[in-house]
């Protein structure tokens, strides 16, 4: 940074220093109160000279709605968007499936406990964020209980699983839950539970992620994509509970640098998962979990950043209308 007045240099100074001194005292007061390791991670970014940031690399056409044919045929399929005490992403869960070409109908915890209402009436199940119970049991701890200790519900569940036609979506305190319900879940068995992010924070942050390749319905011709994403969490740290698992998991995302690379590094990676890994499927495809919040980006307007040019759907309805074009 160069500054000059009248032609005389009044100021010339890096930008690295500059702004590693005007964050220092918040970088101190960080390493106090937070892991301080993710602090200075963090306070060292500053001076990288060669950091492209957040960035769109797609290996699809955003611009193509391939839901299109479906929806004009004048069928919806029901998507049961599921919620719980504390849980407050159910109406952006249902905009994203609304606008892929589904029938969203809002299903709380108690509709099934009750017996109101059954998931034998629904092609989809959404497992929405936000923080059920509080917390207080776990993330997802508690929401998760509620179904594997109450008989009707296990068996509603274990039923909605068994169907070959059925999908289902967890997303953040969604994804946390359904992690727990592994043994009603085919083909769920490696996928682990997640644990305090490592920096000890919640995490709110655009974070960039890559698409892996995987037999994901979810994920469908989006392999190797990397792009910015919302993330939203306080215990987002992958932690397997066997170690063969981290080979066995069906792995859908994980995080990475703006160079593209896999990043364990903060704040790159909010969470400290190993290998950056933050979303999961079944061998099949039909389940899919992950950490990050794809529904609250589905339209270019949501998007802190985008590049030019970038209007109307934002990348991340792919996904919901990949659901769309797989139930037909």
């Amino acid at each position: 940074m160069r500054i000059l007045r009248k032609e005389r240099v009044i100021l010339d100074e890096a930008r690295a220093d500059l702004q590693q001194a005007w964050a220092r005292t918040s970088h101190e007061m960080a390493k106090l109160r937070d892991n301080p390791a993710c602090a200075d991670q963090e306070f060292a970014r500053n001076a990288d000279a060669v950091d492209p940031g957040l960035r769109y690399a797609l290996t699809f056409d955003v611009d193509d709605d391939i839901a299109a044919p479906f929806i004009a045929r004048g069928i919806r399929p029901r998507v049961a968007v599921l919620r719980e005490q504390g849980v407050n992403g159910q109406v952006e869960m249902a905009a994203a499936f609304d606008a892929a070409g589904f029938a969203p109908v809002d299903v709380h915890m108690s509709d099934i406990l009750s017996g109101r209402v059954s998931l034998a009436d629904f092609t989809g199940l959404a497992a929405c964020g936000g923080f059920s119970y509080g917390d207080v049991l776990g993330a997802g701890g508690g929401w998760a209980k509620s179904i594997l200790f109450n008989p009707r519900a296990r068996d509603e569940f274990s039923a909605f699983f068994g169907r070959a036609d059925s999908f289902a979506l967890g997303v953040c305190n969604g994804c946390q839950m359904m992690s727990q319900l592994h043994d009603l879940i085919p083909g769920a068995t490696a996928w682990p539970r997640f644990e305090r992010n490592l920096s000890e924070q919640f995490e709110a942050r655009f974070a960039q992620v890559e698409v892996l390749a995987s037999p994901s319905i979810f994920f469908a011709d989006m392999a190797g994509s990397t792009m910015p994403i919302v993330v939203s969490h306080g215990e987002g740290r992958v932690v397997f509970r066997e170690a063969a698992h981290a080979v066995q998991a069906v792995a859908t995302l994980r995080y990475v640098d703006h160079q593209g690379a896999p990043t364990e590094c903060y704040p790159l990676n909010p969470n400290g998962s190993v290998g950056g890994l933050t979303g999961f499927t079944t061998r099949d495809g039909r389940f899919s979990i992950l950490m990050p919040h794809p529904e609250r980006v589905v339209r270019a307007a949501q998007l802190s950043w985008r590049p030019d040019g970038m209007a109307g759907a934002g990348p991340w309805l792919r996904m919901f209308r990949n659901a769309r074009r797989t139930v037909g």
